[in-house]
């Protein structure tokens, strides 16, 4: 019988070769029987060259509340089969799916919240890793309001981005970080400050994320704006939505009129046309979740994510990580083997015994 099973292992995305030390002990009868087995193996999720690997847009390792992020498995050969795993602060090993990212082929879309936060990898059908990335999401205590509340916007369309505190909002600033890489306050070459507001007349080079910072570094929540030098724009809501909140998406125009017959797209496929430029969802659920696009007779509009939330919370897909189960396969195999050897030595004996008494 098992009296006692030991496994300490080093963390699995510490290093490309790590030593394992597992520990098995076994009491048969009253002789106790106890082997030491020492492992020194590569672990092949973290090979010198993976046959993926994991890529990260916007490429950094922090991000805000509700910011997104694309997580891309760039996949030598077919890509079939591959997907984004994680494994949270929490200890919950899961793949990309409708509870918390958006499944788009090997790649997945994420509306990022503090629980979030952890380890995550690419993985094949066939139990082939990618590189391992860590991400961090900030929590914050603080908002940040835009109104009008969409996230797209016409060229030199002003726009009002203010950041509700609980308590003193002194010192907080609103901060943003353009498409191009510039990250810089209110009030420098773009913007008004208004406390800890700003009003902003927005041109294109102005598209990108935007938050609240306070001068202790803390954050808000963050808003990714495009601004759009087409004729066609959607407005759609800018932070994510509740379940069964009712959402209504308009296909504008920047001539006259502004509502013309549009072709609503979620995630590249069309979902509906109507003739008034507006189409409203009752009651929005997860499957809602996307990204979302209108045409009409004078041009496209950008892509916008829709992310809804849920107020249930995530039921974990594996209970187990990953590191655990590796662990139990290293006590479980020696285990496995040196029963089998006790049971034929048994057989053994007894077959001499009898034997022994037959002579």
């Amino acid at each position: 019988r098992i009296v006692s099973l030991c496994c300490v292992s080093a963390s699995l995305f510490q290093a490309s070769s790590l030593l394992r030390a597992c520990i098995l002990k076994c009491t048969l009868d009253n002789a106790t029987l106890s082997i030491s087995l020492s492992l020194p193996f590569s672990l092949s999720l973290l090979d010198l060259s993976p046959p993926a690997s994991l890529s990260i847009s916007p490429d950094r390792s922090q991000f805000f509340k509700y910011e997104s992020v694309s997580l891309s498995c760039e996949v030598q050969g077919n890509s079939t089969g591959w997907r984004v795993v994680r494994n949270t602060s929490r200890g919950i090993l899961s793949e990309c799916n409708t509870d918390w990212g958006k499944p788009q082929g090997s790649s997945c879309i994420v509306s990022l919240i503090p629980s979030h936060s952890g380890v995550y990898w690419c993985e094949s059908g066939s139990g082939e890793h990618s590189n391992a990335v860590i991400i961090s999401v900030l929590s914050n205590q603080a908002s940040l309001i835009v109104s009008p509340d969409t996230s797209q916007f016409f060229k030199y369309e002003s726009v009002s981005l203010s950041c509700e505190v609980l308590g003193n909002s002194a010192g907080w600033r609103l901060k943003r970080y353009t498409v191009s890489g510039e990250r810089s306050d209110c009030g420098g070459n773009w913007g008004k400050p208004q406390g800890s507001s700003c009003i902003v007349s927005l041109i294109p080079s102005h598209s990108g994320v935007y938050w609240c910072e306070s001068g202790s570094g803390e954050h808000s929540n963050a808003v990714n704006i495009t601004v759009h030098a087409g004729a066609v724009i959607l407005e759609s809501p800018a932070l994510p939505v509740t379940e069964g909140d009712s959402v209504t998406l308009r296909c504008r125009y920047q001539g006259t009129p502004s509502d013309l017959t549009a072709v609503f797209y979620k995630d590249g496929s069309l979902i509906r046309a109507v003739t008034t430029g507006e189409m409203t969802i009752p009651a929005v659920s997860k499957s809602d979740e996307g990204l979302y696009k209108c045409t009409n007779s004078e041009g496209e509009s950008p892509e916008s994510l829709m992310t809804v939330t849920v107020p249930s919370p995530v039921v974990p897909v594996l209970s187990m990580s990953l590191p655990r189960l590796l662990c139990s396969l290293l006590v479980g195999s020696p285990y496995l083997l040196v029963t089998i050897i006790l049971l034929v030595k048994c057989c053994r004996s007894r077959a001499q015994g009898d034997r022994v008494e037959e002579g």
